[in-house]
Formats: C-alpha cells, structure tokens, sequence
C-alpha cells in the first residue's frame, strides 16, 4: 500500500496544485516562468560563494592539514573519521559519499560506522548553508552565524564521540 501511495503522490500533487491554481484563475505558466528566472538568478549570484568553498577544501587538503589530524586523532577516533568531520559542515553529499565508502570498507555493525552515522545524522552543513541561504539573500555580515554554526560542529563531533561510545563501544568489548 506504501508503495502505490508513494508512487501516486507527487503526480497528484502537482495536478492538485495546478487546479487550485486555475480555480483561483492565476496565470499558472506565466508565474512558473518568473519563478523560474528568479532562480536562476539566484544562482548566478551564490557561484562566487560555492567556488569559495571548494577552494578552501581543496587547500586544505593540499595543505597536508588533514594527515596531521589523522595522527594526532587516532588516540581519541579512528581515524578515518577525521575526513567526515572536516567535510560535513561544507557538504551533506560529499559527507553522504564518505560515509558510504565507511559503511563499504569497515561493514554496518562496526563502531566506526555507528559513530559515523552519528555525526552524519546530528549535523548540519554549516558553510553550505551560509554559503547558499546567505548568499542569495545577499547578507555578507554573518559573522556571528558562522560562529554559532562552527561551535555547534564542535559540539556535535564532541556529543557524537560521547555517545557512540557509551552506547557501542563497551558493547563490544
């Protein structure tokens, strides 16, 4: 029944939304058009922001930055974690990417994908939404929205530390 529902929901949406449209006699193909045009001028104007951010990682990870979190974390973490933390607040499908490789490479039931799912499910893309949300608005003083997004990260990666080894990691000893 799940199954007929969900492939029947979005075409009965989109007729849904497109009768009320003409019941209330709106010129539905000349506002998708403008819609249309307002997104793409969006954007046009959030590309300076995304290039940014693909610029910092891969000077990061040029840098040699990362390997040098992998040392020193592997008395805390596994290390290969530390890409995930590092690539979650600037992209959700990079990280999804990353985790997936984890989940392949370690199996489902190790404690390196348990913790991994923690932090995937419980963050958020801080830089992206900044980035993207800000950008298309064109707030360019979001200092103190970087700041609480960044210490929530940290937060995050703290609590997820925590927790995945409160609930996982004496289970397998």
């Amino acid at each position: 029944m799940i199954n007929t529902i969900s492939l029947y929901i979005l075409p009965l949406m989109i007729l849904f939304i497109l009768t009320f449209a003409l019941a209330k006699k709106v010129p539905v193909y000349e506002e998708f058009i403008e819609g249309a045009k307002d997104g793409f001028k969006v954007s046009i104007s959030i590309i300076p922001y995304l290039v940014a951010i693909i610029v910092a990682v891969s000077m990061f990870r040029a840098s040699g930055a990362l390997d040098i979190f992998k040392h020193f974390a592997n008395t805390i973490i596994p290390p290969d974690i530390i890409p995930l933390i590092f690539t979650r607040p600037l992209s959700g499908s990079a990280a999804l990417g990353l985790f997936s490789d984890i989940v392949k490479e370690f199996g489902p039931d190790s404690y390196i994908v348990k913790l991994a799912a923690i932090m995937v499910g419980s963050s958020e893309t801080t830089f992206y939404v900044l980035a993207v949300y800000f950008g298309s608005i064109g707030i360019k003083k979001y200092r103190y929205a970087l700041l609480t997004g960044i210490i929530a990260d940290i937060i995050n990666i703290g609590l997820a530390i925590w927790v995945a080894r409160l609930f996982f990691l004496a289970s397998i000893s």
